[in-house]
């Protein structure tokens, strides 16, 4: 049950109504009093308890009063809000109105909620139709459907309105057109919360001014565009998607020597093609109906080049070419003078082949009595120099036979000198004579094997006394390897090229060395002499050239080099230069190498000379390496020794006892140790060697840098072998007797 208080003071009840409320319950109150029987006690009773019921409404009276003061002051200050709100709200709509464009606001439902009175004012029909609350594409439809709407050619309405939507989901910004060639910018802006916010300014004047603008530009373009053909040396037209002529210069007219009234706006191609096409020669790349095919055809029509002669003379070069539009322009450019002048070259070239091929002939005859001259000069030199030297051999004779009787030394001196003199001269006559055989081609050139060991050892005998008289140290590297060459020339080569270093080196040494090249194998001569200039390096190939002018000429008439290039050319062995000024010159002769198999790196540096004497003794040679034992047993197979090659120390000992003969020594390979896994290593057999077949010589082959004794009586060798330690185990081994 609600308490009395509670009906009492009611918050929605004025406070004229509270007043009246409690003066009701007073009035009835008092009349239980005064109405009231019984007891004297029960009066007071009744009495007291409207005194304190009065004080309790009093104090709900005070209590009504304040809650009374307080709503009275929220209700000014709602007053008030609302007053300020009202008053936002009429500043807002004059804002709005106040826009010199349409403005429409739509929420984020995209219903229509404000918008002003320039909104759609260019469509009265959409104007009258707006209300708060309207769709968006409700709108959309007015729109479409109202008749201030210019709609895009070929566009029905209904694409009209699924673009406009689109636009407007994409937020564009865009023009539409209206009746009356006007125009409309329709801009749409997302704002805070999702709604939208739509202008609709009146751009007429902007594109109207933009049009006038645009069309001064394409006329300003068109009058640049003809100053600009009629400035141009090339006859000019332009056609249109209909054939027909659109632009022209005037120099079409004279290169096609057409009428000036036949050059109008709209004259068809074909009847301007009949005007100069007719009488006009075409190249015989293109015919006068293959052009007309061209200009006439439907699908794209590709570049188009020719030339045509006109009756006066004139050759025109014409090049034809589609544009975008569908259209073709056709140029033609003057090109007689270019024609003539090349039919004069032509005919100008033809006079020179003419003249080219006397003038040939005539050379030819030349170059024939030219060499029949210089064959009879070499054939002279050659009769002559054979001729000199037998009395030239006798002279040398007779003087060095005079010069050894002669015991007085003023008297021998001078035969001396004579006998040198001869000396000279005797080289310059062979010199001669082999530059003119080389010269006719009748050198005898016969392609052998040459075994390089003992032409260098030959070279080394003949200039070493000759380098050691001039103080200069000569070394000649040893080479055991065979190429393909001639002995005779290959020997004559490398003397003129050693001959040559020692000349003219005052100082220090000559060095010739033999390097292998892949398949070929190139010799090396070093020195260090005065050097080339690099503009002297051609020049010293020539016969009877010296760089040293200064020179006796007992010391030779520069006819070596010349000999070194014909020869190596009539080999075709490759000959290379390389010197620096100061610091000496390099030659090389480069040739080929006999086909064998490559030598093993372990047993390169040991290069045998001549085979030598090994008693017919028996070598036990293991190794895992069959290159390398293949190697070795070529080195000792030249020293007259007798080789067992086996691959392991199981092979040694098996072999061994089959054949039940004990050979001379050993040579075991280290390397064995890595290659054979679980076999025997080195000292092993060696050990098993001796316990079951005596003590014999042994040496173990190693690369090892610590090369010391492995064991009791076994010696040790490094790799790569070298032939001076190889010779001096041999020679411990001779001096012993040999064993049965």
């Amino acid at each position: 049950m609600a308490r009395i208080s509670d009906w009492l003071i009611d918050p929605a009840d004025t406070q004229e109504r509270t007043v009246e409320k409690l003066l009701t319950v007073t009035e009835v109150l008092m009349r239980q009093v005064e109405q009231a029987s019984g007891e004297r006690g029960a009066a007071y009773e009744q009495f007291r308890r409207a005194a304190l019921l009065e004080d309790r409404v009093r104090q709900r009276t005070r209590d009504l009063e304040y809650a009374l003061r307080l709503l009275g002051e929220t209700n000014g200050r709602l007053a008030a809000a609302k007053q300020t709100a009202e008053r936002a709200q009429r500043d807002l709509a004059n804002a709005i109105e106040a826009v010199q464009e349409g403005f429409a606001l739509f929420d984020e439902a995209d219903t229509l909620r404000l918008y002003n009175s320039r909104f759609c004012r260019d469509m009265p029909d959409v104007r009258q139709s707006l209300r708060a609350g309207m769709p968006f594409s409700e709108y959309v439809e007015l729109v479409s459907l109202s008749a201030a709407l210019a709609l895009p050619p070929g566009q029905a309405r209904r694409d009209w309105v699924a673009a406009r939507m689109q636009r407007h989901h994409d937020r564009q910004v865009f023009n539409v057109a209206l009746a009356g060639d006007r125009w409309l910018q329709v801009s749409a802006q997302r704002i805070n919360g999702g709604g939208t916010v739509m202008f609709q300014t009146d751009v007429t004047d902007i594109i109207r001014l933009e049009r006038i603008e645009r069309g001064k530009m394409l006329d300003d373009q068109a009058r640049i565009i003809r100053a600009t053909l009629e400035h141009i040396n090339q006859g000019v037209c332009v056609f249109d998607a209909g054939l027909r002529l659109v632009g022209w210069n005037q120099r079409l007219a004279q290169l096609l020597d057409v009428p000036a009234a036949v050059l109008r706006q709209g004259t068809g191609f074909d009847s301007l093609h009949r005007r100069f096409g007719h009488d006009s020669v075409y190249d015989e790349h293109l015919s006068f109906e293959a052009l007309s095919v061209w200009a006439h055809g439907n699908g794209p029509r590709p570049p188009l080049s020719f030339e045509i002669r006109r009756p006066s003379g004139v050759i025109l070069d014409g090049f034809a070419q589609e544009t975008p539009e569908g259209g073709f322009v056709i140029s033609f450019s003057d090109v007689t003078r270019e024609r003539l002048a090349v039919q004069a070259m032509l005919r100008a070239n033809a006079s020179l082949e003419a003249r080219v091929a006397a003038r040939t002939l005539d050379l030819e005859a030349a170059l024939a009595d030219a060499e029949r001259a210089n064959a009879s000069r070499v054939r002279f030199v050659a009769a002559a120099s054979h001729d000199l030297l037998q009395p030239l051999s006798a002279a040398k004779l007779f003087v060095a036979s005079v010069r050894d009787d002669a015991q007085n030394p003023q008297t021998r001196s001078p035969l001396e000198k004579a006998l040198n003199a001869l000396v000279s001269v005797e080289g310059i006559l062979h010199a001669l004579l082999d530059i003119s055989r080389l010269e006719v081609g009748e050198s005898a050139v016969e392609v052998v094997p040459v075994r390089l060991a003992p032409l260098l050892a030959q070279l080394t005998d003949e200039f070493a006394p000759v380098a050691a008289g001039k103080g200069l140290r000569l070394t000649i590297l040893p080479c055991r390897l065979t190429v393909v060459s001639d002995p005779a020339y290959l020997r004559r080569i490398l003397q003129n090229l050693i001959g040559n270093a020692i000349r003219y080196t005052r100082t220090g040494r000559v060095l010739v060395g033999p390097r292998r090249i892949g398949g070929n194998v190139r010799i090396e001569v070093h020195d260090t002499g005065p050097g080339i200039a690099r503009e002297d390096q051609q020049a010293i190939f020539r016969e009877f050239h010296r760089l040293d002018g200064s020179a006796s000429a007992s010391e030779g008439m520069g006819l070596g080099l010349a000999i070194v290039e014909r020869a190596c050319a009539l080999l075709n062995h490759r000959l290379s230069l390389a010197s620096e000024p100061g610091r000496g010159t390099s030659f090389s002769v480069e040739m080929g190498l006999v086909a064998s198999r490559a030598l093993h790196p372990d047993v390169m540096a040991a290069i045998a000379d001549e085979p030598r004497d090994g008693s017919n003794r028996i070598a036990l040679l293991v190794g895992s390496d069959p290159d390398l034992r293949r190697d070795i047993g070529l080195l000792l197979e030249r020293r007259a020794i007798a080789v067992w090659e086996v691959g392991s120390g199981e092979e040694a000992l098996a072999l061994l006892d089959e054949i039940g003969i004990v050979p001379d020594f050993y040579l075991v390979d280290h390397e064995s140790d890595h290659q054979s896994g679980t076999g025997m290593r080195c000292v092993e057999t060696v050990l098993a060697l001796r316990d079951r077949h005596g003590d014999r010589p042994t040496c173990i082959l190693t690369a090892d840098p610590a090369c010391g004794t492995w064991a009791v009586g076994i010696g040790c060798m490094r790799k790569p072998v070298d032939a001076a330690a190889l010779d001096a185990f041999l020679a411990s081994v001779a001096s012993m007797p040999a064993r049965p």
